[in-house]
This record gives C-alpha cells, structure tokens and sequence, in this order.
C-alpha cells in the first residue's frame, strides 16, 4: 500500500508562513487568496497544508505535526542555516522559534519548530523508539533530559528552569564540563521567558567555567550555542 498523510494546520495570514517555510527549504506548490486562504508546501517526503483566519490567534494554536525523518541533526543544520539567511539569526523565543536537538527523557531524540501560526512540528528520526533514561547518562545528564521534556516537548520553560536550578544545586560537586550543557540550556530558557538579563548572567557563568583542550572540543557545539545565543540577546 502506498498511503500518505498530510496535516492541514491553522495561521492568520498566508504572507506570515510562506516565507518562513521558504526558509525551511519547503517549496509551494500550491496557493489560493479566494474563496478561502489556503497554500501546500512540499520539502522532500514532507507535505504541509494551511488554511488562513484572520481571527486565529497563534499564541493559543494547539495545531501539531510529527515529522520522522532519517537525520535530525543534519536537518537542523539545513533549517539553522535556511533561516539565519532569512532572518539574520536563529528565532529560538518567542512565535516563530526552533529548539536546538536535544535528548528528552521518554521520547526520542529530534528538535521542535513553532512556526508563525503557532504550529508545533515535533521532528523525530525515522525508527527510534522512546528513550526511559536508564542508560549509561550521568545525573546530569538525567537532569538536562528531564528539563527539555519540560522546556521543549512540554513548553513549560518555568518548570524546565525549577528542574535545572535544583538539579545543579543538587549535583553541586559536578564538574564544569558537566554543567555546560545545562547553564547553556537555561540561558536559552530565560531567553525564551523573556528575561535577557539572567540569561546575559547565565553565560557569563559559562564564561567562567575552567574547561581543559579536551573539555572545550568536546562541548565544542555546546560553547557554539552559547556564542550565538549570546550575540541574539
């Protein structure tokens, strides 16, 4: 059998979508102004199909799509680098934002895109199957998986920094190579709440991390991260 699915997801205006899944690499392949706002985007096997309301309010969307697809990572890059040239940086607060890949206790591997009507594409690779975290991650490990189940599956970015705050208190011998990640994470959440200013000193506590040559190539994407989100503040 050959069956397909496609999600038909809400936005207010078709001009706010449009050049945003032009970022994403996604390519029109139809669109219509009358008798109804409506236009279907294809990227590879992935289509996507919305219909505009001008009354529709993209902060209270509950419009969500899974899409599975052989490599996270590498779609993350072509996403990041589609809407840096877009838009001269990476939208990670407010509507439309992108998650960076992150592991999620209980769910697999991927990232998340929120895009300007609101809609959540949950992006998960192609037959992975949820991950319970109790494998071989360290307590804070654990810890950062918990948080993004919260920040970035869940969208509760407060509950997300309560997890983080008292998993670093908790763990408070851990080295600071083990804390990257999760103060890089949190600087991202105050971000995305909209307190610049904490985030600001959550990076420079990275800053201030003593990391050897080893540490720093390892955590080499993490330290990227925070360059960037530091230079979106």
């Amino acid at each position: 059998m050959n069956e397909r699915a496609i999600p038909i997801l809400p936005c207010r205006y078709l001009d706010d979508i449009v050049p945003f899944y032009k970022a994403l690499g996604f390519k029109v392949t139809f669109r219509q102004a009358r008798p109804n706002p409506y236009v279907c985007f294809n990227r590879g096997g992935i289509d996507l199909h919305f219909f505009g309301l001008e009354a529709f309010e993209p902060e209270n969307s509950m419009g969500t799509a899974i899409l599975l697809v052989e490599d996270t990572g590498v779609l993350f890059d072509e996403f990041a680098t589609g809407l840096r040239a877009a838009f001269g940086k990476l939208p990670i607060a407010g509507i439309p934002r992108i998650t960076r890949p992150r592991r999620k206790q209980g769910t697999t591997a991927g990232f998340t895109v929120v895009d300007p009507g609101g809609n959540w594409l949950r992006i998960s690779a192609l037959g992975e199957t949820e991950d319970d975290g109790s494998g071989s991650e360290s307590r804070l490990e654990r810890v950062l998986m918990s948080a993004t189940r919260q920040g970035d599956s869940h969208g509760d970015e407060a509950r997300a920094i309560s997890v983080i705050e008292a998993g670093l208190l908790r763990h408070g011998e851990a080295t600071d190579a083990e804390k990257l990640p999760l103060l890089v994470y949190l600087a991202e959440l105050h971000h995305r709440t909209g307190d610049p200013g904490l985030a600001a000193s959550v990076l420079d506590s990275v800053d201030a991390l003593t990391l050897t040559s080893g540490e720093r190539e390892a955590l080499a994407a993490e330290l990227a991260n925070a360059a960037e989100l530091r230079a979106s503040l």
